[in-house]
């Protein structure tokens, strides 16, 4: 499972924000399996503090049972979308840490294939490790392979996280101040009402006495 958008993971060794999750679902032909045969889980984008430890995850599912004997993935990277990618671990018949000048040994495969989880760490997260990093999933007889992209921002500093107490103080004076404005405008308007009603009774009064004035008084030169 997946934390949530915007959750941030802290321990002795990482501390990454999760800006949001990416699923890039794998579409095949097959008479025995759905149309969307596999789906890549992965954080689409992760701000990872530098100098920190950051586990990039990515989960695949697929309908067809993983054979270790036909099961391939890749890992890349890249240092923005418009280069080469260059990659640093793989799996065929068993997982291979490939050494870069990158990353040197600072990768571990820490997933799980029996999960389908082939999540990986990596520490000592220096600037110069920003980039896109992809993850190449094959499970055949999935015809189309898998593919999950990861975009990493290397910061110097996290923002802190917001302190729901606070958010709902802020929310419960704003709601206050609003209900308070509304029931001003309704009481300014019932106001404006009730006068206008007692102008337009005495107009009509005025009018009716008028009246009375007129039918009361003779006209001139009937006697």
């Amino acid at each position: 499972m997946l934390p949530q958008y915007g959750s941030v993971l802290r321990n002795a060794s990482q501390v990454v924000r999760i800006v949001s999750v990416h699923s890039t679902t794998a579409k095949a032909i097959s008479n025995t399996c759905p149309v969307s045969s596999m789906d890549v889980l992965v954080y689409n984008q992760i701000n990872v503090l530098n100098g920190t430890m950051v586990r990039i995850q990515c989960i695949f599912t697929s309908c067809y049972k993983m054979d270790v004997n036909k099961f391939a993935m890749n890992w890349t990277y890249q240092e923005n979308t418009n280069e080469t990618e260059e990659m640093f671990m793989t799996y065929k018949k068993g997982m291979m840490p490939l050494r870069t000048d990158q990353f040197s040994d600072r990768v571990q495969f820490v997933g799980n294939l029996e999960k389908n989880d082939l999540s990986i760490t990596l520490s000592d997260v220096q600037l110069s490790d920003e980039g896109v990093y992809n993850c190449y999933v094959r499970n055949p007889p999935d015809r189309i392979q898998g593919h999950g992209i990861i975009n990493m921002f290397v910061v110097t500093e996290l923002p802190p996280p917001r302190d729901s107490t606070i958010a709902v103080a802020i929310g419960a004076s704003v709601g206050g101040a609003l209900a308070l404005l509304i029931l001003s405008m309704v009481v300014v308007k019932c106001i404006r009402r009730h006068k206008k009603q007692e102008l337009i009774s005495d107009e009509q009064k005025m009018e009716e006495e008028g009246k009375l004035d007129a039918e009361g008084c003779p006209e001139e030169g009937t006697k």
